[in-house]
C-alpha cells in the first residue's frame, strides 16, 4: 500500500499537460495523472521530469499498476521499470526516504506476484526490509514504510511459521501488530492502512482475528476515497469485509 496526498486541484487539472517554464512536464501533471487513475502516464510524467521525486512517483505509480491493474504477462516488465525508478530516485537524492520507500514497495509487490518462498529465494525479503528500514530512519513518522514491515513480519511469519520465521528471519508476530498499530496511529484516515491491518491479522491467525479484521475493514470503507488509487483499495476492502461475512 502507498497513497500520495493529491489536493482536488490536481484531480481536477488531470486533463491538461502543465509544464514548467523550461517546457518540461510538471511534477504537478504527474501526480494529476496519478490521482485520475492514469498510472502509466503519471509514471511517464515522473520519469520525464529526471528528478528523485519524479522517479519516485514514477516507481509508485507503475508498482500500483503492476499489481492491480496489469495482466500477468505484463508485470514482470513493469515492476523492473518500478525497481529501476525507485533506484534512480535515490541515486539523485539518497536522502529522500520516499524514495527508499517506493523501492520497498515495488520489491514488495513483486514479491507478492511471485509467491513469499520464491521471494525469499531472491533475496527480496531482505531487500524490501532493508529500504523500508532506511525509509524509516530518515523519517520515523512514514506511516506506510511502518505498515510495509508490519506485512513484512506477517507474511514471513505465515508462510515459514513463527520459530523458523524468528531464527531465520527476525520476523515476529510481535512487530508485525506493533508496526500496523503505529501505521494506524499515523494514519487514521488513509484506507490502506484498514486493509493492510486486516490482512495482516487474517494471515497470523484468521480464526482469532476474524472480528478485529471485519471491524477494521468496515472502518475503513466509511472513508470517503480521495483518489484512484484510494478507489481500488475501498473496493478491495468492499470485497474483503463481503468475503468474511461470507464465512
Amino acid at each position: 500500500m502507498r497513497k500520495t496526498a493529491v489536493s482536488l486541484c490536481f484531480s481536477l487539472a488531470g486533463a491538461l499537460l502543465l509544464v514548467n517554464p523550461s517546457g518540461a512536464q510538471s511534477i504537478e501533471a504527474a501526480r494529476a495523472a496519478y490521482a485520475d487513475g492514469r498510472f502509466a502516464a503519471a509514471a511517464e510524467a515522473g520519469e520525464a521530469l529526471g528528478t528523485s521525486e519524479g522517479y519516485a512517483l514514477a516507481a509508485e505509480s507503475l508498482a500500483i499498476h503492476g499489481y492491480y491493474l496489469a495482466a500477468g504477462d505484463e508485470q514482470p516488465e513493469l515492476f523492473a521499470r518500478a525497481i529501476s525508478a525507485a533506484d534512480e530516485a535515490i541515486r539523485l537524492d539518497p536522502g529522500n526516504p520516499e524514495a527508499h520507500f517506493q523501492s520497498a514497495h515495488a520489491i514488495g509487490r513483486e514479491a507478492q506476484t511471485v509467491g513469499v518462498m520464491e521471494a525469499l529465494n531472491r533475496g527480496y525479503a531482505r531487500r524490501t526490509r532493508e529500504a523500508a528500514q532506511e525509509a524509516l530512519r530518515l523519517d520515523p513518522e512514514m506511516a506506510e514504510a511502518h505498515l510495509t514491515l508490519a506485512s513484512w513480519h506477517a507474511e514471513i511469519v505465515n508462510k515459514m511459521g513463527g520459530l523458523v520465521a524468528r531464527v531465520t528471519y527476525r520476523a515476529t508476530r510481535r512487530n508485525a501488530l506493533d508496526y500496523y498499530e503505529k501505521a494506524l496511529e499515523l494514519a487514521p484516515d488513509e484506507i490502506g492502512v484498514y486493509l493492510e491491518y486486516a490482512n495482516g491479522l487474517l494471515l497470523l491467525n484468521r480464526n482469532r482475528n476474524r472480528e478485529q479484521a471485519r471491524e477494521l475493514l468496515a472502518r475503513g470503507i466509511e472513508l470517503a476515497p480521495g483518489d484512484a488509487y484510494d478507489r481500488i483499495l475501498h473496493d478491495l476492502a468492499v470485497q474483503r469485509l463481503a468475503a468474511l461475512d461470507d464465512g
